[in-house]
């Protein structure tokens, strides 16, 4: 199965995982629709929705870059009615835009809360609310999510549990979506990193430079999302799947090509469940 023709919704897709995804459709000529908020150059974020859009392109596909806000419900469903009009219907939907602070809760300003909530929980809602009508129409339907499997553990919530709260949402709403979508075949599923992804997160909030080195690029995650994507939507439903165990049930073996630094160990993410064991090694592979 190709994605040739298809066309992807992805939220946050100016740079970073979403681009990365964006960019794997692209080599089989799929149509991408860049949904972000950067338009013009940020000094400390590489990207917006229009040079995305030109890498795209270049790949091989076909991109409508879009400005958007999740948190505007009437934009949301412009922006997906726009795309869908302009490329003839919508086959994939990625809720990947999200926001970060990972600080305790009396660290943590409640409008801050309110900004993860409104982008990660309530923008996922949204968006899967106003693709919903579009996607039934496809001959493959899929919803992704960018959010960890629901392993409900006090370590987990404890050290940021308002960013907690509002990451868990997202995949709450693949647990539910996934049953009231399964007679429609629209196929609602959850991927995870089992080690931190070299993003502008990463580098300017959570780790720094050296957290970077320790990282996987983001291209483990748009190959793992290329297999969601290409497997038919009724046999792969209402799943929460670790990036690399995800690809080793699909016949990767090679997962060392991922890494930014192979002289470093990789630095597990959290969220992953302890009973999730790694198909490959994370100690460093050379010297």
């Amino acid at each position: 199965m190709s994605l040739n023709g298809k066309t992807l919704f992805i939220t946050g897709a100016s740079r970073g995982i979403g681009k990365a995804i964006a960019l794997r459709a692209a080599k089989d000529g799929a149509n991408v629709a860049v949904a972000a908020k950067t338009a013009e150059p940020h000094p400390k974020l590489e990207g917006t929705i229009f040079s995305a859009a030109e890498e795209i392109e270049a790949a091989g596909g076909k991109a409508l870059p879009i400005v958007l806000d999740v948190r505007d419900d009437e934009a949301v469903k412009a922006a997906i009615d726009k795309t869908a009009e302009h490329f003839g219907g919508l086959d994939i939907l990625v809720n990947n835009a999200s926001a970060i602070q990972l600080t305790p809760l009396q660290q943590t300003d409640m409008k801050k809360f309110d900004l993860m909530h409104q982008i990660n929980t309530r923008g996922t809602l949204a968006c899967s609310k106003h693709a919903i009508p579009h996607l039934t129409k496809s001959e493959n339907p899929h919803i992704l999510m960018l959010s960890p499997p629901l392993d409900m553990q006090e370590k987990w919530f404890a050290p940021f549990v308002p960013y907690a709260i509002a990451k868990y949402g997202m995949s709450q709403v693949v647990l539910g979506l996934s049953g009231e979508l399964r007679s429609k075949g629209i196929a609602v599923n959850a991927l995870w990193p089992r080690t931190t992804i070299a993003t502008a997160a990463i580098k300017n909030i959570i780790g720094g430079d050296k957290m970077m080195q320790t990282s996987r690029t983001p291209d483990i995650l748009a190959n793992a999302a290329y297999e969601i994507f290409t497997t038919p939507s009724k046999e792969l439903s209402g799943q929460f799947l670790i990036d690399d165990t995800f690809l080793a049930s699909r016949g990767v073996t090679d997962f060392d090509q991922y890494r930014v630094d192979p002289t470093q160990s990789l630095t597990p993410d959290f969220f992953v469940p302890d009973d999730s064991k790694a198909p490959a090694s994370m100690k460093p592979v050379s010297s």
